[in-house]
């Protein structure tokens, strides 16, 4: 009897350990999405992602050092593995297109529709068990991102076709984290630091401007933070179902008010309130819901994973 309650506790701490890597991955990447937002009004998209993706390797580089740069080679399922480095890619760079065009509470009301996405996704290509009430929940939460952030009049644009097809993009990355949790962390996000440096690299042809010292080292920070964002969300997804830790997501919320209120002085009204307290509440509602021994069984708790 003993035995099983020991058990039942070691993946109750797992999935806990999940929750809180995957809150604070939000709160870094929340830090990148303010950061990206002010670099893009003075730089082009290509030259901000391609620094960035030299400043991860500030993070990177110990980590592949210690791992071996022969494991980089030897991967499961190298075709998902492309997919995924392609799904990272077209997130990060269709982000920072989005952002340019269009105000940054646009381009997260379309990227908090990713939880949707990922429940769904789990489903059919996981198997994980999403039932009607957790569906009913992110579905309200969605409704309060939507009263929150209520879209303007140039939601309807052709920038809004980046931000829906990076949040698109962005829930596939998250089910193939999930489909390759075998995979080292360092391995996973180094590939996908390498397809973005290649992207950035690409599009800041013709588009280069010299930026100050002040400017290139706030690029090659937003690399190192981003970077601590994935290898913290990566490791999550390896601790918890997808379609648990998604909905986690809608604290990007809180930070945005947090960092709108600091560095842009948005005050946040009553609509940005009454949104926050029904996401709030949503998620609260989802972590109460979850039943640990039906979506993370025994045997898929990850065992020595680097």
């Amino acid at each position: 009897m003993a035995q099983p309650t020991a058990q039942n506790s070691t993946i109750r701490n797992v999935l806990l350990a999940g929750i809180l890597l995957m809150l604070a991955g939000d709160f870094l990447f929340a830090l990148n999405d303010a950061m990206g937002k002010w670099l893009v009004a003075s730089f082009s998209v290509g030259q901000v992602v391609l620094i960035r993706s030299i400043g991860a390797f500030f993070v990177l580089g110990p980590m592949i050092a210690r791992q071996g740069t022969a494991k980089l080679f030897r991967m499961e399922r190298p075709e998902l593995q492309v997919l995924r480095v392609v799904m990272t890619t077209l997130d990060t760079a269709l982000f920072y297109a989005a952002v340019v065009y269009l105000p940054l509470a646009d381009v997260m009301s379309f990227y908090m529709a990713g939880p949707i996405y990922v429940a769904a996704l789990s489903h059919l290509l996981l198997g994980e068990k999403v039932g009607w009430r957790r569906w009913m929940a992110i579905l309200v939460g969605f409704c309060g991102v939507l009263i929150m952030l209520k879209p303007s009049s140039a939601a309807f644009s052709l920038s809004s076709t980046f931000a829906l097809a990076g949040s698109i993009s962005f829930a596939f990355a998250i089910i193939l984290n999930r489909r390759l949790r075998g995979t080292s962390d360092t391995s996973l996000v180094t590939w996908q630091t390498i397809g973005t440096l290649l992207v950035g690299a690409v599009l800041t042809i013709g588009n280069w401007q010299t930026p100050s010292s002040l400017d290139f080292g706030a690029m090659l920070l937003l690399g190192i933070v981003s970077c601590g964002a994935h290898l913290m969300i990566t490791r999550a997804l390896k601790l918890a179902p997808a379609s648990t830790l998604a909905p986690l997501h809608y604290s990007l919320l809180l930070w945005a008010v947090i960092f709108g209120l600091a560095f842009f002085g948005d005050m946040p009204g009553p609509r940005i309130l009454i949104g926050s307290g029904i996401i709030v509440l949503a998620g609260l509602f989802i972590f109460h819901r979850q039943k640990v021994v039906d979506t993370v069984p025994p045997e898929h708790v990850p065992k020595g994973v680097n």
